[in-house]
């Protein structure tokens, strides 16, 4: 795509260039066509864009006549017109056109990259910002939010989403890091550092007294996050605490989320409103901030041999207090099983891959972990949309995505040539050590189109190949760019560290497993990085950091990418939104591709994905082979991928990362102590730099699904008196009751089932089997137990959410039109119970519908008769306002989406029958979905982390 050259081609007015240094890129085109604009080559359409809250209605932004390419997807359009134009809104300084913002940015990119001899002539200029456009047209990658927030306006031109801060053992330094912080967030960025130069709680101050200690320290910054939070921002303040493993305050730093999660507890059942963004939770602390501990390899050795780990002294360094390091180990384990955090970070790994160790030691990160490099600094970041390499031959196209990347990195490298920083500090080592955080989204669809389980040999050597050839494409470029406009300031100093990394990328390279899938990915890498030594060699390197992953939230939207970062889908049903209005439910287009890339012909692959669209999962798929169930499994659902699978993922790709991978490991609720250990323990083991874990329903801070009414409902049941326990209210002798013949998977039984004369259910028989075989023994037992909990006060919807669902024999179809399918008996026994003794409103938050409501639904028409005071517009599925050709009829396996559901998040709950951990959006109230270490929401776009 591009090379240097020694004097200028001839083709316009030669760059200025420097003594003894090539005069400038020579730029090839990749996408575009001489003569032609990339603004030409699309069709371009008017929209209006009106966002409003999910909870109440109220219109959050509108702007109408927005031009954008027709295949842009409307979120897409929603996202970028709402937090990317620039200019007061109805002011005609306001942008209406991504031609617009794309002109904007670039030509700011184009003029610094002339100005700052980065080009051999004006037409190697023209050509870069033509590229540029072109990918950015047509979603191939985009930059980080700050750029298109700030570049080409009067603002300040930040192009920063990550920063590291420092604080030392000093009041002064303190309350600086309070202020810095605090200029950050009100930027919209988030910041990291490490506070383990600040003396323990356990040590003497110069004047006699005894010092408070980091902890108490976190507790003013926690306030100010939440302060300027609460004060106007859109997203939560990001932060990330770190506190190296051998602090004498480490047991009180690991467990201060662990405490006010327990507080938040008690909190909650004493009435007052704790869920994320309720009245009372700024009660408790520490709730802004991610907390992580340092690790060191002698402290990871220890524990494995169970042996004492030294607390050292934060000025002399000597040891005040040995502990078992097994048993800090599982402290730190047992924290994070209970609220998610601490989260690990390898001081060892980390250090070990550092390119300036004599600048100083990497002792932070970013919010979200991916950024690691010295303090008081930043990152940009840009993310390659990796689906759009994926040819119609379902290959991967190595040779384009290298020159992607290295006309990409040569742009990154340019911003920091006009940015700006928020502190003088930050400016200063950005500048001397130039980090460039370069990475993709869309990996885990891309995996799933070439037919590759998201857990496999094969997947995660894909993932390594490309990852490897990203990332010594993009110091390749760098090297070249030394040679043009010179190294970085501090290389000089940090040569032979900076070569010994280099060296350790290509080595891992050469330890990558190859298959046919990734042989041609991984043997241009294998050549880039060869020509990426050679020239660092000579040149020097432009750039101490050239890769990170990070979690791609909004600019992963922007790009109408289906997974973001590193994840893995995060189901096979996903939330859309239609042009005019209305959204629809529709299997993810990646599925079809992967189904024709497995052999699969157009008829099967059209079943299939309407099996898909009906259940949410590929089990008992029609002609769908059992082999291949592996390629759709998903981060959350029926089949879902274990811990370690997204542990082993991270381990493929962390060797050719300069930074680290934004990631939080789900566990189910299920899970143990001994199995978070066990992923720390093997993280460490495998090389990673970071790792975080959240165990689901850990933490009390979820939104409530029910509403406004449902609060209204639960303030009511506090006020009302409690009992000291549990009292029974037995049937009375005359009951009536109710039989109802079934049979399930050909097992044929009778379900009985009484109720108290004022209504409401009490009791259930169930006959099932012949009478005195164990089975029937069993259900006799089982009804007795649930009647006992039923005349005790246990809601009959508490059983339906726990029973329904479960899969075991026999399973498969009914006699009831009503349920026509159940995965068990006891499925099939609850399902039918909530029909018949459920109010509609609790049902339909179970997902739990009559064949005639099912019709009813389909067909749009008014069904509220006889449920009360039922809302009749939050039952009712949205009406698309697109022209003929309704896209429903058009994609196989898609449905209308209910209006209540704002996101595929809560499409998700809908198909599981629970809630997902994921908060609500501070702005328009949509469920988020997980984006890395981050929250994202699909309704907006906002989210909880840095990028």
């Amino acid at each position: 795509m591009t090379e240097t050259v020694g004097t200028a081609s001839g083709r316009g007015k030669k760059g200025p260039g420097k003594a003894g240094r090539p005069a400038g890129l020579t730029v090839e085109r990749i996408y575009t066509t001489p003569g032609v604009h990339p603004y030409d080559e699309v069709t371009w359409e008017r929209r209006d864009v009106v966002m409003t809250n999910w909870r109440d209605g109220t219109v959050n932004f509108e702007q109408r006549g927005v031009e954008f390419p027709a295949s842009w997807s409307v979120n897409a359009t929603n996202i970028v017109t709402s937090k990317y134009f620039r200019g007061a809104p109805g002011s005609p300084q306001r942008e209406s056109s991504l031609r617009q913002l794309i002109d904007r940015v670039v030509g700011v990119y184009r003029r610094a990259g002339l100005d700052n001899a980065y080009f051999a002539t004006e037409d190697d200029a023209e050509i870069f910002g033509q590229e540029l456009t072109w990918m950015l047209l047509h979603q191939v990658f985009s930059f980080n939010s700050p750029v298109w927030f700030n570049v080409g306006t009067s603002s300040p031109q930040q192009v920063s989403a990550c920063f590291i801060l420092a604080v030392d053992d000093t009041m002064e330094s303190i309350l600086n890091w309070y202020r810095e912080e605090g200029l950050i967030f009100k930027g919209g960025s988030g910041a990291g550092l490490n506070l383990s130069r600040i003396r323990s709680s356990k040590e003497l101050l110069s004047s006699g007294g005894t010092a408070s200690g980091p902890v108490s320290f976190m507790r003013g910054a926690d306030a100010s996050a939440g302060t300027i939070k609460s004060g106007g921002a859109t997203r939560r303040a990001a932060k990330m605490v770190v506190l190296d493993v051998d602090h004498p305050d480490i047991e009180e730093f690991v467990a201060t989320k662990a405490k006010e999660e327990a507080k938040i507890r008690v909190l909650r059942d004493a009435g007052f409103d704790m869920d994320l963004g309720g009245s009372d939770i700024t009660s408790v602390q520490y709730q802004n901030a991610n907390n992580s501990v340092r690790v060191t390899d002698e402290f990871m050795r220890a524990v494995e041999a169970d042996g004492e780990f030294g607390l050292r002294a934060r000025m002399t360094g000597e040891v005040i207090e040995k502990v078992g390091a097994k048993k800090l180990f599982r402290t730190i384990a047992q924290a994070a099983w209970e609220c998610a955090d601490p989260g690990i970070q390898y001081d060892g790994t980390i250090n070990d891959w550092h390119t300036c160790p004599e600048s100083g030691r990497i002792s932070a990160s970013n919010p979200c972990s991916e950024y690691m490099h010295l303090d008081n600094s930043s990152c940009n970041l840009a993310s390659l949309n990796l689906l759009k390499f994926l040819g119609d031959d379902g290959q991967f196209d190595a040779v384009r995505f290298r020159k992607a990347v290295e006309l990409i990195i040569t742009a990154m490298d340019i911003s920091i040539c006009f940015a700006d920083f928020p502190t003088e500090p930050i400016a200063d080592t950005t500048r001397k050590f130039r980090q460039l955080g370069i990475g993709y989204a869309n990996l885990g669809a891309l995996l799933m189109a070439t037919g590759h389980a998201y857990d496999s040999e094969g997947g995660q050597a894909l993932a390594a190949a490309i990852t490897s050839l990203m990332t010594g494409a993009a110091y390749k470029r760098s090297a070249e760019l030394a040679g043009v406009v010179g190294p970085y300031e501090g290389y000089a100093r940090n040569a032979e560290s900076h070569q010994r990394v280099m060296r350790k990328h290509a080595a891992a390279n050469d330890d990558v497993r190859t298959f046919p899938a990734s042989s041609a990915v991984h043997k241009l890498a294998t050549i880039t990085w060869k020509d990426c030594l050679a020239t660092g060699e000579r040149n020097g390197w432009r750039n101490a950091q050239a890769s990170v992953l990070a979690p791609t939230g909004t600019i992963g939207l922007m790009m109408d990418c289906d997974t973001t970062g590193i994840e893995p889908d995060l189901a096979l049903v996903k939330f859309k939104k239609l042009v005019g209005g209305g959204s629809m439910q529709i299997v993810n287009q990646t599925v079809p591709r992967a189904l024709t890339k497995l052999g699969y012909q157009g008829e099967q692959v059209e079943a299939i994905v309407e099996y898909i669209g009906e259940h949410g999962h590929v089990i008992d798929a029609p002609g769908l082979r059992q082999e291949h169930y592996e390629v759709f499994d998903c981060a959350m659902g029926e089949r879902s991928i274990a811990p370690m699978g997204h542990v082993r993922m991270m381990a493929a790709v962390q060797p050719f990362m300069s930074g680290a991978i934004s990631k939080t490991v789900n566990m189910p609720e299920a899970a143990t102590v001994e199995d978070v250990e066990k992923i720390y323990l093997e993280g460490w083991k495998l090389g990673l730099k970071a790792l975080a874990i959240y165990r689901d329903n850990c933490k009390v801070g979820q939104p409530l699904s029910a509403g406004k009414s449902a609060k209204a409902t639960q303030k009511a049941e506090v006020a009302a008196p409690v009992e000291a326990r549990p009292v029974r209210r037995r049937l009375p002798k005359k009951r009536p009751s109710e039989t109802v013949s079934f049979t399930v998977g050909g097992a044929e039984g009778y379900l009985t089932a009484g109720s108290y004369p004022d209504n409401g259910l009490g009791e259930i028989f169930v006959k099932l089997g012949k009478q005195g075989s164990t089975l029937s023994g069993v259900m006799d037992a089982f009804s007795m137990s649930i009647s006992v909990g039923l005349q005790y006060g246990i809601p009959l919807e508490f059983y339906v959410s726990k029973f329904s669902n479960l899969r075991f024999e026999p399973a498969g179809m009914t006699d009831d039109p009503d349920v026509r399918i159940a995965t068990s008996v006891l499925d099939y026994l609850f399902r039918r119970l909530a029909l018949d003794h459920l109010p509609y409103e609790k049902r339909a938050q179970l997902g739990i519908f009559s064949a005639e409501e099912r019709t009813k639904q389909v067909a749009g028409t008014d069904y509220s008769a006889g449920y009360g005071d039922v809302d009749v517009e939050s039952l009712r599925f949205t009406v698309d306002a697109a022209p003929a050709g309704d896209e429903v009829e058009r994609t196989p396996g898609a449905t209308r989406a209910p209006v209540e559901v704002g996101s595929s998040t809560e499409l998700l709950e809908l198909r599981l029958g629970k809630a997902a951990d994921a908060p609500l959006c501070m702005t328009c109230g949509t469920k988020m979905r997980p984006a890395g270490s981050c929250y994202l929401c699909e309704g907006c776009g906002s989210t909880s982390g840095c990028s």
